[in-house]
């Protein structure tokens, strides 16, 4: 009997949620993401994340505000792609494609996007997110692990993410979207 009463709730359909369902969500102290129809919350990253994080936005921002480039942003932002998918990544978006830039939301995929794994997002940012990312023409990708210290860079080619480049240790990374952006991995992984 337990076997059959488990197997019946992998048949359940799950309610799609939308974007105004995520809006009408009742507020609270956690950040909620909408993949593909599905609430996705995520818990407060620890703090190797934050400082990851907070060193890739800061190297990323200081390029293109030199440059003038466009503009970089990061959670809380709401990311809107379509009616079920809403994100909250750290992302740039070019001058030429600021129309996508609104009053409360994004609404349009940014040209780069960057994520940086924890335990609780692993799943949706290597796999769900990086197909979502495709899909709506994100020309770059890029994923960080603050744990093995690696960074990925996806580019978007015919319409598929290609690896560029995976950095470990103390190598560099460098963006083919954003000409002469460097980064050595030392920048992004030290604590202070």
């Amino acid at each position: 009997m337990r076997v059959k009463e488990t197997a019946a709730k992998y048949r359940e359909k799950k309610k799609v949620l939308t974007y105004q369902d995520y809006l009408n969500l009742p507020p609270d102290d956690f950040r909620y993401q909408l993949i593909e129809g599905e609430l996705v919350m995520t818990p407060a990253p620890k703090v190797i994340h934050q400082i990851v994080k907070s060193n890739l936005e800061k190297h990323l921002r200081n390029f293109i505000e030199v440059k003038q480039l466009g503009i970089v942003l990061d959670a809380p932002c709401d990311v809107y792609l379509d009616d079920k998918n809403v994100v909250q990544p750290i992302f740039f978006i070019s001058r030429k494609r600021s129309h996508i830039i609104g009053e409360d939301l994004i609404k349009g995929a940014p040209d780069l996007i960057i994520e940086v794994l924890s335990p609780h997002s692993a799943y949706y940012d290597l796999v769900e997110k990086k197909v979502l990312y495709e899909r709506f023409g994100v020309q770059e990708y890029w994923l960080a692990d603050p744990k093995m210290k690696w960074i990925e860079i996806y580019v978007l080619k015919d319409q598929k993410f290609h690896l560029h480049r995976r950095a470990e240790n103390n190598q560099t990374v460098t963006s083919v979207l954003l000409k002469g952006f460097r980064l050595s991995l030392d920048q992004v992984f030290t604590r202070i």
